[in-house]
């Protein structure tokens, strides 16, 4: 089974690369690039929420990324896009992932509210990478690297405040929510996605905050390959790769 992983804000899919060694052989890691970084830094970033989930529908559709079963995984704006995915795909009656899996992120129905920093606020977003963690000392101290990143992170802000949840039937496929117990996501936040689901889905807690999943990433794969187990045996109702 495939494995699509999507980044959080300010990061590139190599946040993902490890995962292909330390996951069983039978799953395969493809971490998929967003525009503006990575192999695809030559292209602009894309700054609004639905352009870019379209986007990213239309390069599943083009059977980039192989066929076969596959499950969306996604942290923070990643669990954001890939729920995206999923309604869009569902919405035109493509192949569904068999699951959907969603790392510290509340529930699109929960995000009413939300603030980010202003747009080029150098300061602000500073702070934010402080705030969550997960980024290494070194790029703090290196203005070139750091501004590089608060580009690339401002711009996914703007792709998460662009987001409107729009109300819709719940996904014919489970959704397992992973979540750190010292980050800052209230737990009926986290329960909420279980409303986009007609199935049978899940909540994990583990050790760490907002990136848990480096300071508990043993734990986590091991979670991750036990889902993915379990949707091999139950694929979604309405459709399957082919």
């Amino acid at each position: 089974m495939k494995l699509l992983c999507l980044p959080c804000a300010g990061a590139s899919a190599t946040m993902y690369f490890r995962w292909r060694r330390l996951l069983p052989a039978w799953i395969e890691v493809v971490p998929l690039e967003l525009p503006g970084r990575g192999s695809r830094i030559a292209e602009p970033a894309v700054r609004e929420f639905d352009a870019l989930a379209t986007r990213l529908v239309e390069s599943l559709a083009s059977g980039r990324h192989g066929s076969g079963p596959y499950a969306l995984f996604g942290h923070s704006m990643g669990a954001l896009l890939a729920h995206g995915i999923a309604r869009r795909l569902h919405a035109q009656g493509a192949p569904l992932p068999q699951a959907l899996l969603v790392s510290a992120a509340a529930a699109p129905s929960r995000r009413a509210g939300e603030h980010f920093p202003a747009a080029g606020d150098s300061a602000a977003l500073t702070a934010e990478l402080r705030r969550h963690g997960g980024t290494p000392d070194e790029l703090f101290s290196n203005p070139e690297l750091l501004g590089m990143t608060l580009d690339l992170l401002d711009a996914d802000y703007r792709v998460c405040e662009s987001y409107r949840y729009r109300p819709a039937p719940p996904l014919p496929l489970p959704i397992h929510v992973f979540a750190g117990r010292e980050d800052d996501i209230d737990e009926p936040c986290l329960r909420a996605w279980w409303d986009e689901s007609g199935r049978e889905s899940t909540l994990d807690w583990f050790h760490g905050g907002h990136f848990y999943l480096r300071e508990s990433e043993s734990a986590l794969l091991h979670r991750i390959a036990a889902c993915l187990r379990r949707a091999r045996v139950s694929p979604p109702d309405s459709t399957v790769c082919a």
